[in-house]
C-alpha cells in the first residue's frame, strides 16, 4: 500500500507542467533580459542634453537667439556682460507689458512701441542689427582709448586727442574722460536708433486706415516719442558742450560726480521741477548710485583681467590651473551680470523720477 503511494507520487513529479507555467518558463529569459536592461550601458548612459534648455539664459526665445548671436560674434566679455544686463531688463519689461495687455491697459500701443524702440537700441548698440560695424570704417582716426576702441565720431576723437596731449590730465582723469566719451557715443547711437524707429512708426501711421479717434490716439503717442527724441537731443548737445569744455580746461575741483551716467542724471535733475528739498534728496541718492556703479566698474575690471589670464592659462597651463581659472572667471562673470542688472534697474528708476517731475512741470 505504501509502495503504491510512492509510485503515484513519482508519477506526479514526472508529469509535464501546466501550459501557463510552461509559457512563463519559456518567457523567463526574455523577461529577465528586459529587467536587466536597466543595468545595460545604453540605459545608464545619459541622454544627450536638449539643445535649448540647459544653456538658455532667458525665458524668451528671441532674446536667447540674440544672446547666441552675440556669442558667435565673439564680443568682448565686458560687452557680453552689458548685453546680458540689457536683455534681462528687456525681458522684464516685456513680461510686464504682457500683463498690461492682458488687462487691457495698453490700448494705444505706446508701451509696446517703447519695447520695440528699446530692442532697436540694443540691436544697434551691440552690432546685432545685421549692419556693417561702423567701428571698422572709423579705423583711420588718429587716437583710440585704453581699449583701442574707436569713438566713431571725428569730433569726439579730436577732443580725446587734445586731452591726451594737453598735459592737464592725470592717468585717472584720462580714464574718467574716456568713460565720458564712450558714454556720449552710446547716447548718440541710442538717439539714431530711436530716430529710425520713429520714422518707421510715422510711416505706418500715415498709411493707417481706421477710426478718427484711434488715429488721434496714435498721433498723441507719436508726439510723445518726438518729445522723447527732443529731450535726448538736448542732452546730447549739453553733454558735448561739457566734454568740449573739460577737454580744453581739465577737470576742476568743483566736479561733484565722476561717473558719466550720474553726471547726466544730475544735469537733468537740476532742470526738472524738483523742490529744493527734493533736489537735495535726489543728490544724496545719486551719491549712493555712484558707489554702486563704481562697484560694478571694479568687477568689470576684474572680469577683464580674469579673462586675459584664462586665455593665457588655457594656452600654457595644466588642467588643474585651467579648471581653477575657469571657475574664478565664471564667478566673476555671474557677479558682474548681477551688479549690472542692479545698476541698470536703479538707473531706470532715477530716470523715471526725473521724467515724472518734468511731466508735472508741464
Amino acid at each position: 500500500m505504501a509502495s503504491r503511494r510512492v509510485l503515484s507520487g513519482l508519477r506526479a513529479v514526472r508529469q509535464p507542467p501546466p501550459p501557463l507555467l510552461l509559457l512563463l518558463l519559456l518567457l523567463g529569459p526574455w523577461a529577465a533580459a528586459g529587467h536587466a536592461g536597466k543595468y545595460s550601458r545604453e540605459k545608464n548612459e545619459p541622454a544627450p542634453p536638449s539643445k535649448r534648455e540647459p544653456a538658455a539664459e532667458f525665458r524668451m526665445e528671441k532674446l536667447n537667439q540674440l544672446w547666441e548671436k552675440a556669442q558667435r560674434l565673439n564680443l568682448p566679455p565686458l560687452k557680453l556682460s552689458d548685453l546680458h544686463t540689457d536683455l534681462k531688463i528687456q525681458e522684464r519689461d516685456e513680461f510686464k507689458w504682457k500683463k498690461l495687455k492682458a488687462e487691457g491697459l495698453d490700448e494705444d500701443g505706446e508701451e509696446e512701441a517703447k519695447l520695440v524702440r528699446s530692442l532697436s537700441v540694443i540691436l544697434a548698440k551691440y552690432g546685432l542689427d545685421g549692419r556693417k560695424d561702423s567701428r571698422v570704417v572709423s579705423s583711420n582716426f588718429v587716437d583710440h582709448g585704453p581699449d583701442d576702441e574707436s569713438l566713431e565720431d571725428p569730433r569726439l576723437e579730436k577732443l580725446w586727442h587734445k586731452a591726451k596731449t594737453s598735459g592737464k590730465f592725470s592717468s585717472e582723469e584720462l580714464d574718467k574722460l574716456w568713460r565720458e566719451l564712450q558714454h556720449h557715443k552710446e547716447k548718440v547711437q541710442e538717439y539714431h536708433a530711436l530716430l529710425e524707429t520713429l520714422g518707421g512708426a510715422e510711416e505706418s501711421h500715415e498709411n493707417a486706415i481706421g477710426p478718427v479717434d484711434l488715429r488721434g490716439v496714435q498721433a498723441e503717442a507719436l508726439a510723445s516719442r518726438h518729445a522723447e527724441l527732443k529731450d535726448r537731443l538736448r542732452s546730447i548737445g549739453q553733454g558735448f558742450d561739457r566734454l568740449r569744455r573739460v577737454s580744453h580746461q581739465g577737470y576742476g575741483a568743483e566736479t561733484e560726480f565722476t561717473e558719466p551716467r550720474v553726471l547726466d542724471l544730475w544735469d537733468m535733475a537740476k532742470s526738472a521741477n524738483f523742490t529744493e528739498k527734493e533736489l537735495e534728496s535726489f543728490r544724496e541718492e545719486l551719491k549712493h548710485f555712484e558707489v554702486k556703479i563704481e562697484k560694478h566698474n571694479h568687477y568689470q575690471k576684474q572680469l577683464e583681467i580674469s579673462h586675459q589670464k584664462l586665455k593665457h592659462v588655457e594656452s600654457f597651463g595644466d588642467q588643474e590651473h585651467v579648471t581653477r581659472n575657469r571657475e574664478r572667471y565664471a564667478t566673476l562673470e555671474e557677479r558682474t551680470k548681477e551688479l549690472g542688472y542692479k545698476v541698470k534697474k536703479h538707473m531706470q528708476d532715477l530716470s523715471s523720477r526725473i521724467s515724472r517731475a518734468r511731466h508735472n512741470e508741464l
